[in-house]
């Protein structure tokens, strides 16, 4: 309590000092009297400010003297501190042990005749050694001279590696070095480590063991970033990029500061840990558990970085974090933002003083105390700012005293300064305002020297105190863009927006451009509305020409514009430029709010409409310039705010102003593109990824070109930097690819186009996962519907990439390397596993899916490209793919090629079972013509013939797709099934097992029989059709030709489901007959292979189709009205009486085949009963077309008499087209053995004497049936 008592009592007494020389500074109150001259109170007034001033002064170098005293024990690196350590090698005489030397030694050792020969050696290596630890590049150089090493940065890492006697900070400071080859050979160092299988924090421990990390925090960058890409190649599946194993790395070596230095009082907690490392697995956290056990690692077990004694090495970590910019860099990784809060916190504070007034207890009160802790500044600041800032303010605004303005300007310096260093962002903010406003650079008219002086140290502050302004650099950067703008116009110089808009520039072409200060007021300028809007000034937060500007100025008001434009003339584009310049050295943090400051501001500038600028726009890519070898963790930071910013202003409905920053976006990134990027990382993605977002997005045409063209050049001239950024690059082509307008899409193939050609092996150079991307952006040119020649020979370069993955060639490079450099050498199985061709299945489905795809286009050249490419691929390439990969091309590229066929039938199916009426007999067909389904169903059997014995479960798949060609509406397709499911046969008859061909016979007869159900359905609908008959049977029509039916004789709807029905039958006809056909030519080649179970599918099938041919025939409508139909339509009549006769016939001899060839079969299945019934069916048949009836008798057992009628011109077409059917029937009995014919001959007998008794269209009957009667059934009798 007595501690916080006489704290305040202090500060109080310090406030009231403070307060009273506020009151001194503003003077007398207004009404007041005073005893004091003017002169005399002007003094006082004037001396009152100047003792603020040097009271804020004196807080200032106190301050920066305490924060110096704490930085004394910063790590130095000195040659004496490199000489001391580590020059006593193994034993007393610095002898290096023969074991420890190179291969190289040990071959030249092998060689040396005498011991004076390896004293020699050893000494002029000891010599090296020495020459190393001094000076390293020397003294690689030396041993490289004097040949005790190779000249390759392998052979010189080994050395540093395993050579005892080099001093480890050394090391690491040659490891860090950018020149050419020290970065080699620290590549090579790093990949001789072999991190698979190891957790992260042990391969960090393990690879730090060798050397201490360098003081320089761009040298660790460098050492880290390849560290990250090494243990993310080790392990591959650790990570989602080496991003994240680098942002790990910084955590972790942060970590191990904290956790083992005694000096930091408050430790990170495991909940600390784990909450810094949010979000860096691209943008994903890692699991808890593994950053808890990360932790508990380093904490438990610290990483020692060199064998130094721990005595120097806990001073020198005092201040590690702070050294390396640490503690800012980390902070930008995880978002976060510096506290508002004193450099040490108030109970520490507190304690301490409490201890200095214990120690000092028995002394007398008169004793002073010498507070060290800087924080009691902030107190001493949070009571004094308030009156400072009024005093301050209030003598700049109403005094134009040079002296007294100085002292002010000054006071408000060195008070920014200190509110800024303790943290104190409203008090820092304040100040900073307080000088802005008081610039004038608002109101250029009413400016005065001292204003001009405000903006001096304005600058002063920018380049002193930047990495403590943080939010404040906004108002300092506003003031920069205000005195560039009112420099412009002093000298006359057009406005930005004449550079920006076509029509400006025109008119500035044609008038002469106005020069200097006598210029602007001759020139006509009264008239200009930015000069108009200048001179009438504005508000400070004013950053556009109001409403108010319009009218004229007076030329008294443009006299003193100008004079006060003379005083800017103090501050030159040296000063302005120094403040963009040093951004180089501002800290971590410091430079991304610099930057996002610099954002809002060029915002501001651009999205003026009547006046845009690009000052703080061309600054931007200055600063960037600038700041481009920061270390990746800050270029990340400060990207991610550049890179909203150009997508923001890229996205403008302003297109000068667009086009303007994606220009300058395109010179950053060709800059950003010389830089090498490791494999792994992801950085140039994401610094391409805004050309992603507004190629993606923008609406203009000019954009988009723009952006096509700066990716095209940047590639084609950094072809061999691109690593990440392939990502991008596609991804740019590939909204390209799909734009509306031909000129963006034909500009990106050709760019596209060189690529593949000519720089393929680079797409997949460090990453694999680029493939899938060229490939994607590749079909999406297939897609192009502006040119075909750029769908073709796109189809073309998927076929190539096919070729290059089938080769092997996405991952050749990465293995070999990391075959050769790994240090333990990998066994034989691991190797195998690693080339595992289903490995690489992820990279063949999208080419596969996409060209399958393709094959559905409307145009026909790209389908049948398509299809070709595809299915060589698949041919060329599938002994590459397992089984089980199989499946997934079958399922997900093969069969979706067909569902075109299969839709389209389902389609017919679904429209059959609605009504007829709607549809037209023209509607039908594939999307497929004739001859892409040819080509399609031959690649599909080649493909499955080639591959059979691994494809062959895929059996009833490909059968289903075969017949569902046949069963197309469409005649062409049909066929082409047809044949495809012969070939398939043929080429595989005597491979295919019994359940083979159980699932082909069940695949037609399913084909056979599941359409009749929707076509009986469309055939009922000719009931609601009335059909004229005009007393006369079609009999009569026939023979009677007065009267001709047209198509006034049906209504529209009749006529129209009549015409459908008819082009149904039609092909339901064609149909059957094709299922016949395959089911005969089937087993003509193939019937003595298959199973009883087999032949009798097939029996059925024949049975079920002779049924249906049978059925339609009784078909009252087809008998009588359908003809009548024909007649009025003009269409031939559907071939019911051939379909019928064919599918007897086929049956018939099918009967007959397995009879002949297999007696024992056809007697276990029966086939003589079902032959005789189908010869019975076929008499019957053919009687019914004669006119006859079978013999009947009455009840009084007496012959019936029966009359014969002639027949009509269809009827003896009708019988002469059944005569060979008959025939067949007829020889088919003939040939049946004797005992089977006796056993049959009473079921067709009454059908042999009605035949006698017919009229017949030839003899032939009548030979045939007297043969059978004198052969067969004479001698029946005659027994």
């Amino acid at each position: 309590m007595t501690v916080m008592w006489m704290l305040q009592t202090f500060l109080k007494d310090f406030f009231r000092v403070v307060n009273g020389l506020l009151k001194t500074a503003l003077g007398p109150p207004s009404g007041s009297t005073t005893t004091l001259s003017q002169a005399q109170d002007m003094t006082f007034r004037h001396e009152s400010v100047k003792c603020l001033v040097s009271i804020i002064k004196s807080m200032g170098a106190w301050m920066d003297q305490q924060l110096r005293l704490g930085d004394s024990y910063l790590p130095k690196s000195s040659e004496s501190d490199t000489t001391e350590n580590h020059l006593t090698l193994n034993g007393e005489d610095g002898t290096v042990s023969d074991y420890e030397l190179h291969p190289e030694v040990n071959s030249e050792f092998s060689d040396a005749a005498t011991l004076e020969q390896r004293r020699a050696y050893k000494i002029e290596l000891q010599k090296g050694i020495t020459l190393f630890n001094r000076k390293p590049s020397k003294g690689v150089d030396f041993l490289i001279s004097s040949k005790k090493i190779a000249g390759s940065p392998e052979a010189v890492a080994s050395f540093l590696k395993n050579t005892s006697g080099l001093n480890e900070t050394v090391i690491g400071d040659y490891l860090g070095e950018r020149e050419e080859f020290s970065l080699k050979v620290m590549h090579a160092y790093v990949d001789s480590f072999n991190f698979k299988g190891m957790h992260f924090g042990e391969a960090i421990r393990f690879f730090l063991r060798g050397f201490r990390l360098p003081g320089e925090a761009q040298k660790i960058d460098r050492i880290m970033e390849k560290f990250a890409e090494r243990y993310c190649k080790c392990n591959p599946s650790s990570f989602t990029s080496a991003d994240t194993a680098y942002v790990l790395a910084y955590s972790v070596i942060m970590l191990n500061t904290d956790a083992h230095n005694n000096m930091v009082k408050d430790k990170m907690t495991k909940a600390d840990f784990i909450r810094n490392n949010r979000g860096i697995d691209d943008g994903k956290d890692l699991p808890e558990e593994y950053l808890g056990s990360l932790y508990d690692q380093i904490v438990k077990n610290e990483i020692k970085m060199s064998d130094e004694s721990s005595a120097p090495q806990s001073k020198q970590a005092t201040s590690f974090n702070r050294l390396l910019g640490l503690d800012g860099i980390l902070n930008l990784v995880t978002g976060k933002q510096t506290e508002e809060k004193a450099l040490g916190a108030n109970g520490l504070l507190i304690r301490h003083i409490q201890e200095q007034f214990k120690a000092k207890s028995g002394k007398s009160e008169s004793v002073y105390h010498a507070v060290t802790d800087v924080a009691i500044l902030r107190f001493m600041a949070e009571v004094c700012w308030g009156p400072m800032l009024a005093a301050f303010s209030v003598t700049l605004d109403q005094s134009d005293d040079r002296l007294a303005t100085s002292q002010c300007l000054q006071g408000c310096r060195h008070a920014v300064h200190v509110t800024a260093v303790m943290g104190l962002q409203t008090q820092r903010d304040a100040f900073v305002t307080s000088m802005a406003k008081f610039t004038y650079l608002h109101c250029a008219a009413d400016m005065k020297q001292k204003n001009v002086d405000a903006v001096k140290a304005i600058i002063a502050i920018a380049i002193e105190d930047g990495n403590y302004l943080q939010e404040a650099w906004e108002h300092i950067l506003t003031c920069l863009s205000r005195i560039e703008h009112l420099q412009l116009l002093g000298e006359g110089a057009p406005p930005d927006a004449s550079f920006l808009t076509a029509s400006n520039a025109e008119t500035e072409e044609k008038s002469p451009k106005p020069m200097g200060f006598p210029n602007l007021k001759r020139k006509g300028t009264l008239q200009n509305p930015a000069v108009v809007a200048v001179v009438r000034g504005g508000s400070y937060d004013s950053t556009t020409v109001g409403p108010n500007t319009s009218g004229l100025v007076t030329p008294e008001q443009i006299n003193h514009f100008i004079s006060n434009l003379n005083l800017l003339d103090q501050i030159g584009n040296f000063e302005l430029n120094h403040v963009f310049a040093h951004s180089q050295r501002l800290n971590s943090e410091a430079i991304v709010a610099f930057v996002k400051a610099l954002c809002k501001v060029s915002m501001s500038e651009l999205q003026s409409p009547t006046d845009p600028r690009v000052f703080s726009l061309t600054k931007l890519v200055e600063i960037a310039h600038y700041n481009m070898n920061r270390i990746r963790l800050v270029w990340s930071r400060i990207w991610n705010v550049l890179s909203d910013f150009f997508v923001s202003v890229g996205l403008s409905e302003n297109l000068s102003v667009a086009i303007f920053v994606m220009d300058s976006l395109r010179q950053l990134a060709m800059k950003f593109l010389e830089r090498e990027e490791l494999a792994n990382y992801n950085f140039q993605n994401e610094f391409l990824r805004p050309f992603v977002i507004v190629m993606q997005k923008s609406s203009s045409t000019e954009i988009k070109e723009l952006i096509v063209r700066c990716i095209s050049q940047m590639v084609l001239s950094r072809v061999r930097n691109v690593k990440s950024g392939w990502k991008s690059v596609f991804m740019v082509f590939t909204a390209a690819a799909a734009d509306e307008r031909k000129n963006v899409v034909l500009l990106a193939f050709e760019t596209m186009e060189k690529i593949v050609r000519e720089y393929f092996p680079h797409i997949t150079e460090t990453e694999t996962m680029t493939f899938t991307d060229c490939v994607r952006c590749l079909i999406t040119f297939t897609n192009s519907r502006f040119n075909s020649d750029v769908s073709l020979n796109a189809i073309a370069f998927l076929r190539f990439c096919a070729v290059k993955l089938a080769d092997g060639g996405l991952v050749c490079n990465e293995k070999s390397k990391d075959l050769s450099n790994s240090v333990v050498d990998m066994d034989a199985s691991d190797t195998q596993s690693s080339i595992d061709k289903d490995d690489h299945a992820s990279f063949w489905v999208p080419l596969l899916t996409g060209l399958s795809k393709l094959t559905s286009d409307p145009r026909s050249a790209i389908r049948k490209s398509s299809l070709e490419v595809l299915f060589n691929i698949l041919k060329d390439h599938g002994h590459l793919f397992s089984r089980p990969f199989w499946t997934v091309v079958f399922d997900s590229v093969v069969c979706p090629i067909f569902t075109c066929v299969s839709d389209k039938r389902d389609m017919q199916i679904e429209d059959d079972e609605c009504s007829p009426a709607s549809r037209s007999p023209h509607s039908e067909g594939s999307t497929w013509d004739s001859e892409t389904s040819v080509v399609a169903a031959q690649c599909l059997v080649d493909l499955f013939v080639s591959f059979f014995d691994v494809v062959r479960s895929h059996l009833p798949a490909v059968v289903s797709i075969l017949t569902g060609f046949i069963r197309s509406s469409v005649q062409g397709p049909a066929s082409t099934g047809v044949a495809a499911l012969m070939r398939l046969a043929s080429d595989l008859g005597s491979r295919l097992s019994q359940d083979e061909w159980r699932d082909i016979f069940l695949a037609l007869k399913e084909a056979a029989i599941s359409s009749v159900p929707a076509f009986m359905k469309v055939l009922r609908s000719m009931d609601k059709i009335e059909v004229p008959d005009n007393a006369q049977s079609y009999t009569d029509l026939e023979t009677s030709s007065d009267h001709i039916l047209t198509n006034d004789d049906l209504e529209d709807d009749n006529l129209q489901t009549a015409q459908y029905v008819v082009s149904r039958l039609k092909s339901h006809i064609a149909m059957q007959l094709l299922v016949v056909q395959v089911v005969t030519d089937l087993c003509k080649t193939h019937l003595e292979s298959l199973s009883v179970d087999n032949i009798a599918i097939l029996r059925d099938i024949f049975s079920f189709i002779s049924s249906h041919a049978q059925q339609l025939n009784s078909e009252r409508i087809l008998q009588k009205e359908l003809p009548i139909v024909c007649s009025i339509l003009e269409l031939s009549e559907p071939p019911l009486v051939h379909f019928e006769n064919e599918s007897l016939q086929n049956y018939l001899d099918f009967l007959k085949k397995l009879l002949a060839d297999n007696s024992s079969l056809s007697e276990e299945m029966n086939i003589e009963a079902e032959l005789v019934a189908v010869c019975q069916k076929i008499l019957q048949i053919y009687l019914n077309c004669t006119g006859s009836h079978s013999a009947q008798v009455n009840s009084a057992d007496r012959p019936m008499l029966h009359c014969i009628i002639s027949l009509g011109s269809a009827k003896k077409e009708e019988l002469v087209a059944r005569t060979s059917l008959v025939l067949s029937a007829l020889w088919a009995l003939t040939g049946l053995e004797r005992d089977s014919f006796r056993r049959y001959v009473s079921q067709f007998f009454p059908l042999l004497v009605d035949l006698v008794q017919s009229e017949h269209s030839s003899g032939e009957v009548q030979r045939v049936l007297s043969n059978m009667f004198q052969s067969c059934i004479g001698p029946i009798i005659m027994e």
